[in-house]
């Protein structure tokens, strides 16, 4: 294997939650422990958010500790650098010169969820892939000519996505241009090894409300919130024993502040929806004390009995068989996982650790068999996140299948 020169380019520091952390985190250091010249760049004109005074800003007050202190807890406290595009251009973490040369030089920059324009902020860069963690949004917009959308994908030389049901016959997704590879979330599967849960919860980690990534085709509008699909079930915690825990923004949606330009907004959860969760047996937790860190972040996952989630619904309906990190994080934990059915059953195993569900009493079944048996089903849904999930192993495969 020849070492290559990899920047890893994202918005962990602009969106400071402890899943994003992970995300861009296990890529870096999954790279780096491959032997890789790897580094964690974030160079976005977009104001970071900050969860202290709980708005987008147009300084680094936050931003930029909270990624020195991400960086240094992963083992990259010399690999990373931020670029405050959004205001004087200033680099922190590693020098002007030493970053853009890095950038310039790179076999390749995969640019997360293509969300840094570099050729509006006027950065060189190396081969630049679009790391599409967040398939199908693009894809769509793309094919219906949306301009920023086009603008974004054609200043990739490659396009690599986690909708790995793209371009088969049962997702009516078309691929995008230059579409080189698919692959899924790598995690870091030593850093999730755990013991016995401590919590009879099973829980997940989320939003209730979004807005801002609907999308339209051929048709029909398919939708990005998740709240939509858990109405769908909303009466599961009533025909079952198992208690079930949704950490969530809780916030009234009177009080949170908004950034000019924000994408997706999270709108909290209103008085009313939060009456009918509760009334409805769903215990919830407010996620700001657990997802401002990545430790806390991973105990929650580590202590929970399980996950169960819902997928949101432009993933259930267009089948893109996208799989969500959080979940691969809960699977590596050995914590037995219950999701909505996007496709990926024709990629990873179920049955066993991991479910698949279309309807409320497949969700029920999958209870029942879990709790008869919950040791057999903690091993394989580690199993399967060694199988499936290992980030030197996806990553060396990406990296072959762009034949770097």
């Amino acid at each position: 294997m020849k070492r290559r020169r990899i920047v890893v380019v994202g918005t962990l520091a602009s969106n400071p939650y402890a899943g994003m952390a992970w995300m861009h985190m296990q890529i870096t250091v999954g790279l780096c422990r491959l032997g890789h010249d790897a580094y964690y760049f974030e160079t976005t004109s977009n104001w970071p958010y900050d969860p202290i005074r709980n708005t987008k800003v147009g300084d680094s007050d936050y931003a930029l500790p909270y990624l020195a202190h991400v960086s240094t807890s992963f083992g990259l406290e010399n690999r990373w650098a931020y670029r405050r595009s959004y205001a004087d251009g200033e680099w922190f973490g590693l020098s002007r010169a030493k970053a853009e040369q890095l950038l310039a030089d790179a076999d390749a920059v995969f640019n997360v969820a293509g969300a840094t324009r570099f050729a509006k902020d006027r950065l060189k860069v190396g081969r630049l892939v679009y790391f599409g963690t967040d398939p199908v949004y693009h894809e769509i917009a793309f094919v219906n000519g949306n301009e920023e959308a086009r603008a974004i994908i054609e200043e990739h030389d490659d396009f690599v996505t986690y909708g790995e049901n793209i371009g088969n016959a049962d997702c009516p997704v078309p691929p995008p241009p230059r579409l080189r590879a698919k692959t899924r979330q790598p995690v870091l599967l030593d850093l999730w090894q755990s013991g016995p849960p401590s919590r009879q919860e099973f829980t997940t980690v989320g939003n209730w409300q979004q807005e801002g990534r609907e999308v339209e085709y051929r048709g029909d509008c398919y939708y990005w919130s998740k709240d939509r699909e858990f109405l769908k079930f909303i009466d599961l915690p009533q025909r079952i024993s198992q208690p079930i825990e949704l950490a969530m923004n809780l916030a009234d949606p009177k009080t949170i502040q908004y950034g000019d330009g924000e994408v997706v907004r999270t709108l909290g959860v209103t008085t009313d929806a939060r009456h009918t969760l509760e009334s409805n047996g769903w215990k919830l937790a407010d996620t700001h004390a657990l997802t401002t860190d990545p430790w806390p972040y991973r105990d929650y996952v580590r202590a929970s009995r399980g996950e169960f989630t819902v997928a949101r619904d432009l993933h259930v309906r267009l089948r893109s068989g996208w799989f969500s990190e959080r979940s691969a994080c809960y699977l590596a934990a050995g914590r037995p996982l219950i999701t909505q059915d996007t496709g990926f059953g024709s990629i990873l195993p179920t049955g066993a650790g991991l479910f698949a569900f279309n309807t409320m009493d497949e969700i029920v079944a999958a209870f029942e068999s879990i709790n008869s048996d919950y040791v057999r089903h903690s091993r394989a849904a580690r199993a399967i996140a060694e199988e499936y999930f290992r980030a030197e192993t996806l990553l060396g495969k990406l990296l072959e299948d762009l034949g770097l």
